[in-house]
């Protein structure tokens, strides 16, 4: 079909019980190709193809947005964990 695919996703990674190595990435994709993203660890935008690395350039210039996405790691992924996490085991 024509048209334009264009998406953006949030998620969190981690690997250990005391969210430690936890990191926030913030994904913008179009055409199923990711052209940038956020990454808490980095602390900015990276920008993985031409257009992106364009996107990354401006998004990079508003520190209020950056601190509030370093933030995210905290108010968004570790308080999320911790709900599931605990839902989970309760379960076992």
């Amino acid at each position: 079909a024509d048209g334009y695919y264009q998406y953006q996703m949030a998620k969190c990674v981690y690997s250990t019980s005391d969210y430690s190595d936890m990191v926030y990435l913030q994904i913008y994709s179009f055409n199923k190709d990711v052209d940038v993203q956020f990454n808490s660890t980095v602390g900015k935008f990276v920008g993985l193809t031409e257009f992106g690395v364009k996107q990354a350039e401006g998004f990079n210039k508003d520190p209020a947005r950056l601190q509030q996405l370093k933030a995210e790691v905290d108010r968004f992924c570790r308080h999320n964990a911790q709900i599931l996490d605990s839902s989970v085991r309760d379960k076992a």
